[in-house]
C-alpha cells in the first residue's frame, strides 16, 4: 500500500484529536470529522462539565458547612438563628452557563491546537463510501449541517466515534422526571429531589 499520507478520522473525541495530532505532525494530510466540537464527549458534556460542577458543589458544601466556625458572617438573606434554614444558595442556571462556556473553550482551544498542527477539522458526519480501492484507499462522505456533502479520499480511516450512556426502557430521560446527561446542564434550577 506504500506511505498512507492521507488520514481521514471520523470523532473528534480525545482519541480522534489525538491521533490527528499526532499524524499531522508526521506529516500526514489528515482531516477530522465531527459534529459537536472536538473533545467529543468527554469534554462537552461528560468528565470536564461534570466535574466543574462538582467542585462548585464541593465548594457549597465546605461554605455552608464552616462558615460560622471561619466567623464568616452573611448579611443578605441570612435566616434568624433560630430558624435552622440553609445559607448557602445556587442560582444553577449560571453555574451550568459556566459549565457549558468553559467545555466549548476548551473544545475550541483543541480545535485551535490540531488546525495548528496542520490538520483540516470539518463540521459534519461522515460516512465510508463504497468499496476500497485497488490502491487500498477509501472515499468518506462528509454531510454538513446545512445538507451539503464533500468527498474525501483517504489512505487511512479512523472511526473514533465514541459511545454513549445506555437507556433503560423502564426509566427513558424525559427531561423532567428523569434526565440524561447533557439535560442537567439546561436546568436553571435545583429539583425538589
Amino acid at each position: 500500500m506504500g506511505y498512507v499520507t492521507r488520514i481521514v478520522i471520523i470523532g473528534g473525541g480525545p482519541g480522534g484529536y489525538e491521533a490527528a495530532l499526532v499524524a499531522a505532525q508526521l506529516g500526514a494530510e489528515v482531516t477530522v470529522v465531527d459534529c459537536d466540537g472536538l473533545g467529543g464527549a468527554s469534554v462537552l458534556t461528560d468528565c470536564v462539565p461534570s466535574k466543574t460542577l462538582i467542585a462548585t458543589a464541593e465548594v457549597m458544601t465546605t461554605f455552608d458547612s464552616s462558615y460560622e466556625e471561619l466567623g464568616i458572617i452573611v448579611a443578605d438573606d441570612t435566616p434568624p438563628m433560630e430558624q435552622a434554614a440553609r445559607v448557602v444558595g445556587v442560582d444553577l442556571g449560571k453555574v451550568n452557563r459556566r459549565v457549558k462556556r468553559l467545555a466549548l473553550a476548551q473544545s475550541h482551544d483543541i480545535t485551535a491546537s490540531v488546525t495548528r498542527a496542520g490538520a483540516r477539522v470539518m463540521r459534519g458526519r461522515g460516512r465510508l463510501e463504497g468499496m476500497q480501492a485497488l490502491d487500498g484507499s477509501r472515499k468518506v462522505v462528509v454531510r454538513a449541517a446545512d445538507g451539503s456533502e464533500e468527498t474525501l479520499t483517504a489512505d487511512a480511516v479512523l472511526i473514533a466515534t465514541g459511545g454513549h450512556p445506555r437507556e433503560l426502557p423502564d426509566a427513558r430521560p424525559d427531561g423532567e422526571r428523569i434526565l440524561n446527561w447533557t439535560q442537567v446542564y439546561d436546568l436553571d434550577e435545583l429539583p425538589r429531589n
